[in-house]
């Protein structure tokens, strides 16, 4: 499982744009608080985040509680502007953290220190004259090419939807025209 983590987001569209990216992909979403906003049923309702209750989201009241997470990732990259090594220079594996700081100034200085130049990763840009990315787009770009290189959960290596498990095998059998000891009907 690939995971997601906020550090202190404070724009709630940023934010529901990556909950509902992680509940689509499967990914587990971090949130270090503070936040910049409350996430309560009447916000949820209002803003048509119905998708919210079939994510796997965890809070985390600081940096600390996280690390201290039995749910916490095996690995972080911490993606920022002032890295050095490009986000598809990356050989990402399951089980990684994709780190990301708020929207007004990143990443603190100290998490940087904390993660370490060799797990500072940044996303190219063309116009070196602009800042940064949008986070929900930044979180997005980088998650998917995690996920092109470890797999999509529930597709197969090309990245087409795997057969599912509720499909009993007879029915898979007769669907690809097959005899399989004995599970295709006469």
């Amino acid at each position: 499982m690939l995971h997601m983590v906020l550090h202190q987001p404070q724009i709630p569209p940023n934010t529901g744009n990556v909950g509902r990216m992680c509940a689509i992909t499967r990914c587990r979403l971090h949130l270090i608080h503070p936040l910049g906003f409350e996430i309560t049923d009447r916000h949820l309702r209002r803003a048509g985040m119905d998708y919210w209750y079939s994510l796997d989201v965890h809070h985390h009241r600081n940096w600390e509680e996280f690390k201290a997470s039995p749910v916490r990732p095996q690995r972080l990259w911490l993606l920022t502007t002032k890295g050095e090594r490009s986000f598809w220079d990356v050989q990402y594996e399951d089980g990684d953290g994709l780190v990301f700081g708020n929207e007004s100034n990143g990443a603190p200085d100290w998490l940087h220190a904390e993660i370490g130049d060799a797990f500072r990763i940044t996303i190219p840009h063309a116009n070196t004259t602009l800042r940064s990315l949008n986070l929900s787009t930044a979180v997005s770009i980088a998650c998917y090419e995690a996920l092109r290189q470890i797999g999509l959960p529930g597709h197969d290596a090309s990245g087409h939807q795997s057969a599912h498990r509720s499909t009993p095998p007879q029915a898979v059998a007769r669907s690809l025209d097959l005899e399989v000891d004995g599970l295709a009907e006469n």
